[in-house]
């Protein structure tokens, strides 16, 4: 069974993160960025998937930053391994605006996908929102891909690579007020956003997100989008291009 959202990171530390890159000067640039930040914390970095799991396994970062094309092992297949093992949540990053690669990096059970060209603060926002249990994709492609997939079939979870996120009987386990939030998650609006349009209170919707994702076995919220486009809730033209926490 999949996990419900995260827990917000314990403000007493930092959130230890794992870069992985085959370039040098790639990890060194993510860790100036973000060792300026007193509540991230550099606990390791490595050049190959390969490495990235043994890292993973020794240090238990919260994040881990994942380039995709590397030598010994990619970081898609990293991904997987890391996730199925739950040994931290993974963002992708990568220099190339591909579908494939986000399509691949999603069923491989990534939290989050940006491009290397992003922003330092986006970089660093990205890290604490996984962190934190949210699912983070880079705006310029989140909902054409995710559409793609149920599209194709190829929505899958972490777990079982060969299955679909959902079917419509799953719905069942929701009560109505569930399934309200539900659509309103699955269009890419915060948990802010859903109290007010529901005049709920911010904590209450919290436990709703948390109640759907463990009721219909997602991940996290990109799986509830993906969930609700293959029942039927949303089209692609009602999702945000930035799910959100």
């Amino acid at each position: 069974m999949s996990e419900p959202e995260t827990p917000t990171p314990n403000p007493s530390r930092p959130i230890r993160v794992l870069i992985v890159d085959d370039q040098h000067l790639v990890r060194s640039g993510f860790t100036m960025m973000l060792s300026v930040e007193d509540d991230i914390e550099v606990v390791g970095d490595v050049a190959n998937g390969e490495l990235a799991v043994a890292a993973a396994r020794e240090l238990r970062p919260d994040v881990i930053l994942m380039d995709v094309q590397m030598p010994v092992m990619d970081g898609i297949e990293a991904t997987r391994v890391v996730v199925g093992a739950d040994l931290g949540r993974v963002v992708i990053l990568t220099t190339f605006d591909r579908d494939d690669y986000l399509f691949d990096a999603l069923r491989a059970g990534a939290s989050g996908f940006l491009l290397k060209n992003a922003e330092p603060e986006q970089l660093v926002d990205a890290v604490r929102s996984v962190a934190g249990g949210h699912a983070l994709l880079a705006p310029e492609v989140t909902t054409r891909v995710i559409a793609a997939m149920v599209t194709q079939g190829g929505a899958t979870t972490p777990a079982t690579a060969t299955s679909h996120v959902g079917s419509a009987e799953q719905l069942d386990r929701l009560t109505e007020r569930e399934r309200e939030v539900l659509v309103l998650m699955a269009q890419g609006k915060s948990n802010g956003e859903i109290a007010r349009e529901l005049f709920l209170g911010e904590a209450t919707v919290k436990t709703h997100v948390s109640n759907c994702l463990a009721k219909l076995h997602l991940r996290d919220r990109v799986q509830a989008v993906v969930f609700a486009y293959e029942v039927g809730l949303i089209r692609p033209a009602e999702t945000r291009t930035h799910p959100r926490g």
